[in-house]
Formats: structure tokens, C-alpha cells, sequence
């Protein structure tokens, strides 16, 4: 059984700079997809980031060029590098993943969250001017 545990959240001030963690345990296909999603009371979660087992990314437009996936596949560890951060930025963060899937990053960066199968229990991020 895939887990997935995220660590790294914390308060920043606005511009600053944060690192998030997930740690991939389990069961791995060799297809996949992991994603970061974030989600603020009263909204709706939303897709940030998603990397695919080849190593395409995908971000959503509020964060490219800001925001940073990555993988470290020896040791099952998914990044999320933040940086310029925004107060819009704050929410909670979660690491996700869809597995097997043979879906590229972009369109699984297009898919509902429900369509991400496991999913880790989040870690806040909290962005203040």
C-alpha cells in the first residue's frame, strides 16, 4: 500500500522562500504521476504541481515560474520548491498521487483531485505580509 507523508510547512512572510517534502512509502508502479495540490477553508483544493514517472512536470499557471517539483527517486521523495511566495499562496499542501497511470504531467495536473488515489494528510503553509 502506497503512503504518502508530507513535511516542510510553515510561516513565511510574503517573498520569502519554502521547501516541502513528501515521503513516497509502499508499493511503487513503474507509471505514475504525484502531485501537489492546496487547499484553503472554503475553497476548493487545487492542483499546483504534478510530476510523471518520466519526469515531465506540469504547474498551474498561478505558481509557474515560482513553484518547483521534483523527485528524488532513490530515496521516494517528491519536492516542492516555493519561492516569491504570495499571501495568496497559504493553504494547506498536500502530496498526492494517481499510480499506476500512464497519463503525462499535464494532463494529470488537468484530472479532479478524486482521481488522485492516495494522498498524504497535509502540512500548512501560511504566507503573511
Amino acid at each position: 500500500q502506497l503512503e504518502l507523508k508530507e513535511s516542510g510547512g510553515g510561516s513565511v512572510q510574503v517573498g520569502g522562500s519554502l521547501r516541502l517534502s513528501c515521503v513516497v512509502s509502499g508499493y511503487m508502479f513503474a507509471s505514475y504521476c504525484l502531485g501537489w495540490f492546496r487547499q484553503d477553508p472554503g475553497k476548493e483544493r487545487e492542483g499546483v504541481a504534478v510530476i510523471d514517472s518520466d519526469g515531465d512536470t506540469a504547474y498551474a499557471d498561478s505558481v509557474k515560474g515560482r513553484f518547483t517539483i521534483s523527485e528524488d527517486k532513490d530515496n521516494k521523495i517528491v519536492y516542492l520548491e516555493m519561492k516569491r511566495l504570495k499571501a495568496e499562496d497559504t493553504a494547506v499542501y498536500y502530496c498526492a498521487a494517481t499510480a499506476p497511470s500512464t497519463l503525462s504531467a499535464t494532463r494529470a495536473l488537468g484530472l479532479p483531485p478524486h482521481e488522485f488515489n492516495r494522498w498524504g494528510q497535509g502540512t500548512q503553509v501560511t504566507v503573511s505580509s
